[in-house]
C-alpha cells in the first residue's frame, strides 16, 4: 500500500537506521512512500560538494525503495543548501537534492499522502560555549589550539556554522502567511527544535535559552491546529504530550507516538 509516511530524528549524516537489518519495512515500501527527518540531515553538510563519504550516503539513501523527506536543522552547510534551485513540490517549496531526497523548506504547508504537513526547519546551536571563530582571524589557530585543548566547543564561520541557522523574521512571516492560507489548521508540524515552553519543560529552566524560532513555535503552538507535532535537536526519543513527539533514533509512522519502554 503506498502513501505511508514515517519520521525520524537527527541523523547527522549517518543513515545506518535505514538499513535492511533495522528498518524492515521498507522491503514493501516503494517512491511514493516516505521518512520525513526533523532536521540534522547532515548529507549536506561538508563545504566541499564532492566529499566522497557525503557523495556515497546520498546516492546510497537514493537508491532506498523510500523517498527521503528532510527539513534543515542547525548541522547543515546552508551555503550548500540554498545554492540548489527553488522547486514547488506538492503544495510547498523545496530543494531537490536528488530526484528522492527532498528538502522541506521553512514555513511551508505540503499535501503528502493525503496529508496536510506544515515544516518549519533550523534551531540556535547549544553547543558553541567557545564562540564562533573566523578562519581569517590571525590568531584564529591560537584560539582553536585554546579551546581544543580544554576541551569547549566551538565553530568556525562558514565552515561549521551558519547564520542562517536560525529563522529570519521573513521566514516566520512567510510561515504565517501560508498556515493563515489553510486557516490555520494541518494535520502534522514537523520542525527540528521545539517551542520555548517544551524547551523549558525538557531541560528544565536555564538550561535551554530561548530565542526568537523557539519564541515564534510557542505562537505556533497557541495558533493553529494540529493532531502531532514532531521535532528533533534535543537527542532524546521522548513522548512529551499527547500531541508532541521528540525524535532522535526512532522511526514511528506519522501520526503514531513511540511506544512505552518496559
Amino acid at each position: 500500500m503506498a502513501g505511508r509516511i514515517y519520521v525520524t530524528g537527527d541523523c547527522h549524516g549517518s543513515f545506518s537506521r535505514f538499513s535492511v537489518k533495522d528498518f524492515r519495512l521498507q522491503k514493501d515500501m516503494d517512491k511514493e512512500d516516505y521518512v520525513i527527518i526533523c532536521g540534522d540531515f547532515g548529507g549536506i553538510w561538508h563545504i566541499d560538494a564532492e566529499n566522497r563519504q557525503e557523495k556515497y550516503w546520498l546516492e546510497w539513501l537514493e537508491n532506498k525503495s523510500f523517498t527521503t523527506l528532510f527539513v534543515d536543522g542547525n548541522h547543515e552547510s546552508f551555503d550548500r543548501l540554498n545554492s540548489y534551485p527553488i522547486e514547488v513540490w506538492n503544495g510547498g517549496k523545496v530543494h531537490k537534492i536528488k530526484s528522492s531526497i527532498i528538502h522541506l523548506m521553512r514555513g511551508q504547508v505540503f499535501s503528502i499522502a493525503g496529508k496536510k504537513i506544515f515544516t518549519f526547519g533550523g534551531a540556535q546551536s547549544h553547543d558553541i560555549q567557545g564562540g564562533i571563530l573566523e578562519a581569517d582571524d590571525p590568531l584564529y589557530q591560537e584560539k582553536k589550539r585554546a579551546l581544543n585543548r580544554k576541551r569547549i566547543p566551538y565553530r568556525v564561520n562558514y565552515f561549521s556554522w551558519w547564520k542562517e541557522e536560525l529563522a529570519s523574521e521573513e521566514e516566520m512571516q512567510e510561515a504565517m502567511k501560508n498556515l493563515e492560507a489553510h486557516n490555520y489548521e494541518v494535520d502534522y508540524i514537523i520542525t527540528h527544535c521545539c517551542s520555548s515552553d517544551i524547551q523549558d519543560f525538557l531541560g528544565g529552566r536555564g538550561l535551554y535559552k530561548p530565542d526568537r524560532q523557539t519564541d515564534f513555535f510557542n505562537r505556533i503552538q497557541s495558533e493553529v491546529k494540529y493532531k502531532k507535532w514532531y521535532f528533533g535537536h534535543y537527542h532524546m526519543d521522548y513522548n512529551v504530550s499527547h500531541s508532541e513527539v521528540l525524535l532522535n533514533k526512532k522511526i514511528i509512522p506519522l501520526g503514531g507516538m513511540l511506544k512505552e519502554e518496559r
